[in-house]
This record gives C-alpha cells, structure tokens and sequence, in this order.
C-alpha cells in the first residue's frame, strides 16, 4: 500500500500537472471507484464537472484536491483520493491508449507548460485490485488547526514530515497507548504516513524492536525514532518512493527506486548493513506480525523482556 512517501510523490506530480486547471468532463469507468460518494456516480459527475482544482494537498497517506466553482472565492470542497492498495493518478494525453485498469478519467481545462508547450489533458484515476477511489468531500476545520481538510479525513494525525508536528505531544500519546511500538506507529490516529515498510526501516535505524512497549519508551527513544522516521522517509522521497511492482508509479508512470535502499523490509537472511559495517555477526528476520511480516535484526534490536507483539 502507498505509504507518506508515495502519495507525496502523487502529490506533486499532480501540483505540477493540474492545479489551477477546470475539469471539463468526468468519465466513470467502473461505478465501484465511486462507492464513497454516497450520492452515486451521476451526482459526482455533475457536481465535479467545471470544478478548478486549486490546490493539492496531502496528511499521512490521505490526498486531495481542493477545488472551487469559477465564481466562488475559496475551495470550501476537495476530491478526497484513496489510493488503497494499487490506485494510481495518471497524467496523460488523448492520443495515449487508455491502461487495461482505468477507472475515472478527467478532461483538463488547456494549459501551457513551462517551456510553452501544452499539459497533458487528462487525469486518470486506475486502480487493479479497486481498493481505493474518490469522492467529493466538504473541507472542514482541522482538529490540529492546520486546515482546512476533507471531512474524512480529520480524524488523520499530522505526520512527522509536517511542520506542526509535535513530538512532546507524541510521545505523551505513544505513553499512553500501552501497545506494541510498530503497531503505535501504524496507528493514522496517532501518527501518519507510515505504513509497513517505512515502519520497519524506521525502527532498524532508531535500533529499536517492533515489540516494545510504548509505555516504556523513554523522550530520549521516542526523538530518536522520530528521527529515524522523518530521515527514512526524506530519503525515500529523494528516491521517487519504493516500488516492487507496477503498482505504485507516479503521475507519469514512473516507479520509484528506494527499494534498492532498504535495510531491513524483504531483507530476511540477509546480514544486518549496521552489523556488517561494525563486524559484527546480526541477521536480519523475518517475524510473524498482524497477519503480515516485520523485519528486524537479531543482534542490534533485541527483543524486549516485555514484548507487546
């Protein structure tokens, strides 16, 4: 699934491409990318069409679009854009063949590019396993004050790339979560943006076990782990983001190569890079987690003697 790094990447790629751009005609292609807008695809039609995108924005792993009728002096509603496990935003031009997977399909307003020649005309909305989809979604103001933001999507937590983001007031509430450390940090409500991988590689670098009670964390541990996670994450956005497959692309379908970096996600048997580099003997493993895998080193993230798995 796209983790903060990935819908980041989207993000500005649809900056680029589309903000300031009228959608001129909506097409629906599978009914099912539109389950969320409650009123049906017909309304969302009509009440999308000649909508000016006006800006793009993005908390955690949530996207969207704001967007204002040419009358209308603010954005007061957004295209909210779920990803899940396989969407995509696609910029293209109409002499480029429709993908096997297309869901939604926006005509785009004409523009010129930098250099004078014309946008891409289109945004595409494809999606394989139809896990993610949009809806029109009212902006409403944010429970942190940094806001507006689409109705669903104010319960989401500032990640920890955000310039409000807190960490006095992080560590108070990873305290209080009397939880396992990984799944405190796959918590959206909690903190944003970080999924499995980012996760792992987070934990590798702040040396710290995926089991570890958050009670026991101390404002020493949880800084160093902010850290890792907003150093992870910076260097995962250098890279494109991380794809394994054709999944996860970017507006111009490009992958993302952060994959060739990791150190410890799919690295199972593999030597630890830190323990290698030191001499010394550790192993990353694979571990059962939530109906999914973690991976840690053996040597240089212990197991805790009051593991909360």
């Amino acid at each position: 699934m796209p983790e903060l790094p990935e819908v980041e990447v989207v993000r500005r790629g649809v900056a680029n491409w589309v903000v300031g751009r009228t959608i001129e005609h909506v097409t629906v292609n599978d009914e099912r990318s539109l389950r969320r807008h409650v009123a049906g695809p017909q309304d969302f039609i009509d009440r999308v069409t000649g909508l000016t995108v006006t800006d793009a924005q993005r908390r955690g792993k949530f996207l969207w679009l704001p967007v204002r009728e040419s009358h209308e002096t603010e954005a007061n509603r957004a295209l909210l854009v779920h990803l899940g496990m396989s969407g995509q935003l696609l910029v293209a031009s109409h002499d480029q063949p429709a993908p096997r997977h297309e869901r939604l399909r926006f005509e785009l307003s004409p523009a010129p590019s930098d250099t004078g020649a014309p946008l891409p005309e289109q945004l595409r909305f494809v999606d394989q396993r139809i896990f993610g989809g949009m809806l029109l979604d009212p902006l409403v103001p944010s429970p942190q004050g940094e806001g507006p933001v689409p109705e669903h999507a104010a319960h989401i937590a500032l990640d920890p790339l955000d310039p409000a983001f807190d960490p006095a007031e992080f560590h108070r509430a990873l305290r209080r979560k009397k939880t396992g450390l990984k799944r405190a940090l796959l918590d959206q409500g909690l903190i944003s943006g970080i999924g499995n991988i980012y996760a792992d590689e987070a934990l590798w670098a702040a040396q710290l076990h995926w089991a570890a009670p958050t009670e026991t964390m101390t404002a020493a541990k949880t800084q160093r782990l902010i850290e890792a996670c907003q150093a992870v994450m910076r260097r995962a956005l250098d890279a494109g983001g991380t794809s394994f497959d054709s999944l996860y692309v970017n507006v111009n379908g490009e992958s993302g190569y952060f994959a060739r970096s990791l150190n410890a996600y799919g690295r199972a048997g593999q030597r630890c890079p830190r323990c290698e580099v030191a001499g010394a003997g550790g192993t990353i493993l694979r571990e059962r987690f939530a109906n999914r895998s973690s991976y840690r080193c053996d040597r240089c993230q212990r197991r805790p003697r009051h593991a909360r798995p």
